[in-house]
């Protein structure tokens, strides 16, 4: 019989690691930091935080963890990524600094700090029909943009000009901004329901 509490890690290299953790472990998650790689075979699926995605790729290098994460998520191993994590899990970054890699995973283009810089934050309502009303209350700090995408690829939530700020493909999920920080627990619901359709 598989448990119906995920084991879900959270890449604690860099970032905003206690948020998701306080809210995956609110929704019922077994839910635990990851920094070494043998950390990974030990839960269902992974969140990559926001945070400095080029931070956390140098990070991720130094402590021998990116190989891992690649061959992991590459492998079917249910991930989502806000902000930097959703840079991370891009296949294509624009506008990265020298040298910056992803672990990959997620058929899109995505330009780093597309909005500016941290002095452009902003908050905004967004309409995500995957997961009904109300609207989701979106804060995008030094956020990414998803430039294109391929055909495996599924749009969640745009802002009015058409620009993709959420996306999924198969067992990978990623967004702009930060749900961890605001409180509405629904995109890490929706990734849990995604860990538990691989695990059952």
């Amino acid at each position: 019989m598989v448990s119906t509490s995920p084991r879900i890690g959270v890449l604690a290299l860099q970032g905003d690691v206690r948020e998701h953790l306080r809210v995956l472990t609110n929704l019922g998650a077994t839910a635990t930091p990851v920094r070494r790689p043998s950390e990974l075979s030990d839960v269902d699926g992974l969140v990559i935080p926001g945070g400095e995605s080029s931070v956390i790729d140098k990070l991720s290098r130094a402590f021998g963890m990116r190989e891992t994460l690649r061959e992991a998520i590459a492998a079917g191993l249910p991930a989502y990524g806000t902000c930097a994590g959703l840079i991370l899990l891009a296949d294509r970054i624009v506008d990265g600094i020298q040298g910056q890699q992803t672990f990959g995973g997620l058929d899109v283009t995505v330009r780093r700090n597309a909005f500016g810089s941290q002095v452009d934050s902003f908050e905004v309502d967004l309409e995500v029909p995957v997961l009904g009303p109300p609207a989701v209350h979106a804060v995008f700090i030094r956020a990414p943009l998803v430039e294109q995408a391929g055909p495996g690829v599924e749009p969640l939530a745009t802002l009015d000009d058409g620009s993709v700020v959420a996306v999924r493909q198969g067992s990978i999920l990623g967004t702009s901004f930060h749900p961890e920080v605001t409180g509405d627990a629904r995109f890490h619901a929706l990734f849990l329901d995604m860990v538990r359709a691989r695990i059952r």
